[in-house]
């Protein structure tokens, strides 16, 4: 068990050691750490020894020259140089955000990036401006879509973000896929399989393996298969990839750069980086801030307070576990698995950084 500022001070030494300037190291730690505090462990520390190994193979750039390429009052392209994912998310969902404020709505399309962690935390920066947030992003191809035996898309997040008044946000964070990469990860080294459905073999079969992506399988859409509507999941994967990486130019399905340093970029280069996609949007640009407040809030209490199956005590709005989770754990020590700790005592080591 650790205090989320031992292993925040961690990560920046750490990072810092490789020659992320401290600003970064901090963005990069607080959008690790917000996972874990949100109970999304799959995109927390268990991520920070891939982005230290990225950094050290080159294909990361710790030090990168952040730039728009192209831009109107409401848009912009931004290529991230490389950095780090969560530095070139902030940057841009910032810059999406400016644009708003000035023109009512901001839309981002980001090239030449890395993986960014939660979607979540970049479509909340918009919460504090009275706007709503939407953030996206395609990953390394590991999802096959429906029919396909081929990885041809990634596991593609996508999270909205919506202000209320006396209710909290509504906020809607998840992937397209049937299961995160993390997650997959998570089980497979608790040695515990997965339910079919969520991942087939190489041959396109039905697989319980959490090990099977380096067997040649495939993670599956969302809906799992197509009588259950894995090709709805198909389509929102699809439209995820294409607002990331075909309005920005970043690569696109299979050409996607993996997001761990031990498998190699596609030998194939079809646009630059990982790609994401934001959007901001002024609630007062559509009506008055305190109505849509007030709305919001007869939206969430009505569907809080409907009927709960058995299954239930209360039907949930998107966002509450995760809300429930942070404020449950922002004052309790974060705990790491076994495994996980000692590869990032084993980086601490090599680093000369400090972490019992």
């Amino acid at each position: 068990m650790y205090s989320k500022h031992i292993l925040e001070e961690m990560i920046v030494r750490v990072l810092a050691r490789l020659g992320v300037p401290e600003t970064d190291g901090q963005i990069t730690a607080d959008v690790l750490l917000s996972a874990e505090l949100r109970n999304i462990p799959s995109h927390g520390l268990i991520r920070f020894p891939d982005y230290v190994r990225l950094i050290e193979t080159g294909r990361i750039n710790p030090v990168p020259s952040i730039g728009i390429l192209r831009e109107t009052i409401s848009t912009a392209v931004v290529d991230g140089d490389s950095g780090l994912g969560m530095v070139v998310a902030v940057k841009s969902m910032q810059t999406a955000i400016e644009k708003a404020k000035h023109a009512g709505t901001g839309w981002v399309a980001v090239k030449n990036s890395n993986h960014y962690g939660i979607a979540g935390y970049y479509s909340m920066m918009a919460l504090k401006h009275d706007m709503a947030g939407i953030s996206m992003t395609n990953a390394n191809p590991l999802v096959a879509p429906t029919f396909s035996q081929d990885r041809l898309l990634g596991t593609n997040p996508v999270s909205i973000a919506i202000p209320a008044g006396k209710q909290p946000p509504f906020v809607a964070d998840m992937a397209t896929a049937s299961m995160a990469r993390g997650k997959l990860h998570i089980k497979q080294i608790n040695n515990e399989r997965v339910k079919y459905g969520y991942v087939q073999d190489a041959e396109g079969n039905p697989s319980d393996d959490p090990g099977v992506l380096v067997k040649g399988g495939a993670i599956l859409p969302l809906g799992s298969s197509y009588e259950y509507g894995s090709h709805k999941g198909y389509c929102m994967a699809a439209t995820v990839d294409i607002f990331s990486a075909l309005f920005s130019g970043a690569g696109f399905g299979p050409f996607v750069p993996p997001s761990v340093a031990y498998l190699e970029p596609p030998l194939e280069e079809q646009g630059k980086g990982t790609g994401h996609f934001f959007g901001a949007l002024r609630i007062d640009a559509f009506q008055s801030k305190t109505e849509f407040r007030q709305k919001m809030d007869k939206w969430i209490e009505t569907f809080r307070n409907s009927k709960p199956t058995k299954e239930n005590d209360m039907v949930l709005i998107p966002g509450d576990p995760e809300r429930e989770a942070e404020t449950a754990n922002k004052n309790k020590p974060i705990s790491i698995d076994d495994r996980l700790a000692e590869q990032i005592r084993g980086i601490c080591k090599k680093y000369s950084v400090s972490f019992q």
